[in-house]
């Protein structure tokens, strides 16, 4: 027991320093499950030592949410307070932080209507289409980063004994985020600075289009003008460096909303807001999902594409090797903020405006204009494995190799 305290306050302390990366005088909301209140406890201890004003926890419980699906009635899910949102707002305005930890239960909604959840997602959406915008562009800092509950340990540890799970769960998290490190805080900048490395390359690449090819995978995908690559963390307007999940492994910028042909497989199951999809094929034609199925969850899928028209567009590209650290554990988590960066994906529905020059600047019909999806909805799914291979066209229309059998070519 004393070994896991000792970790713990370890990820309280990266989490508070490079996650969200707490200033003096600075607002915290850290929204958390309640059986993570541990954890939740010395995050907050943490921030009030690092000079947070203002700490605010905001507890969130599967029972009470499942309770609200089975129990309200059915024309209460297109509602969501907009005082909440506005609230939001304020905070943003008065450059607060938020950290999350994020942990969607796989099987939460199993038996409930996927038309209930639907609605409440998108109402959540539409009500903090505001706020959203100092998140997608960075203008404060926030972090996503994980914590074990029994319900997630339970799906992802079936095959250890019961009383094994949570401690297999805390062990992988504390692998992934390399807090059984010496010095975390000096592993996490060594990393940034290998993510630094790859896309520095592919920035300095232009590439302007990508060929993905894998078993049910035939995709070209290209880049508008002036598109960047990102990775690791970046700053805030206020020139604060954050990181903005933990862990991450990913390098990724955004497609051309109308540039995406071909047809894709994902690899992983996606947790759709707790609801599981499986075995996903799209087909795209000038940008647009025009064709798809699941071998499960394909109500689930159907609600996200209805979400708004761009949630049938791409928004986001990512660059993950096969042979890296949480892909090497071997095991699927059913979260997708692990998931994904155990495996190269992409994102239907919102780009990052920050994965485009001057794009924080930009209002939405400028950057549809400049070729940036624009959506209430961002959703990841995993498509990398082993046998995939990238291939870049470079500006003079060179073909050269990115990735080779799942890993970088370079």
């Amino acid at each position: 027991m004393e070994k896991f305290e000792f970790m713990l306050n370890k990820y309280a302390e990266l989490v508070v320093k490079v996650g969200v990366n707490v200033q003096v005088g600075q607002v915290l909301i850290v929204h958390a499950p309640i059986e993570t209140a541990e954890l939740t406890r010395l995050i907050v201890a943490k921030a009030y030592e690092a000079g947070a004003k203002y700490v605010i926890v905001e507890w969130d419980d599967d029972a009470i949410t499942r309770v609200r699906y089975e129990k309200a009635s059915d024309d209460s899910f297109d509602y969501y307070p907009q005082w909440l949102a506005d609230s939001m707002v304020h905070f943003a305005e008065e450059g607060g932080a938020i950290l999350h930890i994020k942990v969607p239960n796989p099987e939460l909604f199993r038996g409930i209507d996927s038309a209930k959840v639907s609605a409440a997602v998108k109402s959540a959406a539409v009500a903090r289409e505001e706020y959203s915008k100092y998140t997608r562009n960075s203008k404060i800092s926030w972090s996503l980063i994980k914590a074990p509950t029994r319900a997630w340990a339970d799906k992802v540890y079936a095959d250890l004994p019961e009383e094994q799970r949570v401690d297999a769960m805390w062990e992988a998290i504390f692998h992934m985020v390399r807090v059984n490190t010496d010095d975390p805080i000096a592993a996490w900048r060594d990393h940034i600075n290998h993510l630094k490395k790859s896309q520095d390359i592919l920035n300095a690449k232009r590439y302007k289009s990508l060929h993905y090819r894998a078993p049910g995978t035939d995709l070209r995908v290209q880049m508008p003008e002036g598109h960047i690559w990102r990775g690791g963390g970046g700053e805030n307007e206020k020139g604060v460096y954050f990181v903005a999940n933990m862990p991450t492994e990913e390098v990724y910028t955004m497609p051309h909303r109308t540039g995406v042909n071909g047809t894709v497989k994902s690899t992983l199951p996606l947790n759709l807001n707790g609801r599981l999809v499986e075995g996903i094929t799209f087909t795209f034609k000038e940008g647009k999902v025009v064709a798809y199925d699941a071998e499960s969850g394909l109500e689930h899928l159907t609600s996200l594409l209805e979400t708004d028209e761009g949630a049938s567009y791409l928004g986001e590209m990512a660059l993950v090797p096969h042979d890296s650290p949480i892909s090497n554990l071997n095991r699927v988590f059913y979260n997708t903020g692990i998931d994904e960066n155990a495996s190269c994906h992409f994102a239907l529905g919102s780009a990052y405006p920050v994965n485009l020059e001057g794009g924080t600047k930009l209002s939405k019909e400028e950057l549809l204009e400049r070729g940036a999806n624009v959506s209430l909805t961002h959703v990841d799914f995993m498509i990398g494995c082993a046998d995939l291979d990238i291939d870049g066209e470079l500006p003079d229309g060179t073909i050269e190799p990115v990735f080779h059998q799942g890993n970088w070519a370079y």
